[in-house]
């Protein structure tokens, strides 16, 4: 799992039918007290969360896990966005984000 920020949309003209009416999204993986970018963006699934740029996500990067919170097990997917950050509270500290 992950903390980033959605940075952009990904279209594509075909999706296999278990990812129809899903969201492809890009996501930067972030440090959640600075917000600085921690390594090259990825594409993401929106898990139904309603995610959009701009966001800052938790993110699943894992096949198995991703497939659960979708629901399918023959889904071609491995990282899905599994929810929306509204604040992060590390060492005492809090940051909000929406």
């Amino acid at each position: 799992m992950f903390v980033g920020e959605v940075i952009g949309n990904v279209w594509g003209v075909r999706k296999v039918r278990e990812l129809d009416g899903k969201r492809l999204l890009l996501v930067r993986p972030i440090d959640p007290e600075t917000e600085k970018p921690l390594g090259e963006a990825t594409m993401a699934l929106d898990g139904g969360v309603g995610a959009g740029p701009g966001s800052i996500v938790l993110v699943v990067d894992e096949g198995g896990s991703a497939r659960a919170i979708l629901g399918s097990k023959t889904a071609p997917v491995r990282t899905v966005i599994c929810g929306i950050i509204d604040r992060v509270s590390v060492r005492g500290k809090d940051k909000k984000y929406a």
